[in-house]
């Protein structure tokens, strides 16, 4: 599994454990609803500064984002 898709699924697992649509998830980001599906799905190459505004929607931060076990795979 690649890093696109490694930080795809990350952001899945948190936004369907805080029950949110990727259609919330986009509203409360700024970032296109459609290009959140992408990440998920693991086809975009994503900048800096969106997976800053992903993880701040998520209510998280970065060393908690990409501490987990399951992301350094």
């Amino acid at each position: 599994m690649n890093i696109k898709e490694k930080f795809g699924q990350k952001v899945k697992l948190l936004r369907e454990q805080k029950e949110i649509s990727i259609e919330h998830l986009a509203n409360i980001s700024n970032v296109d609803r459609n290009y959140i599906s992408d990440i998920e799905k693991g086809k975009r190459n994503v900048s800096i500064t969106i997976i800053e505004k992903i993880i701040f929607a998520l209510d998280t931060d970065f060393t908690t984002f990409f501490n987990d076990k399951d992301f350094k795979k």
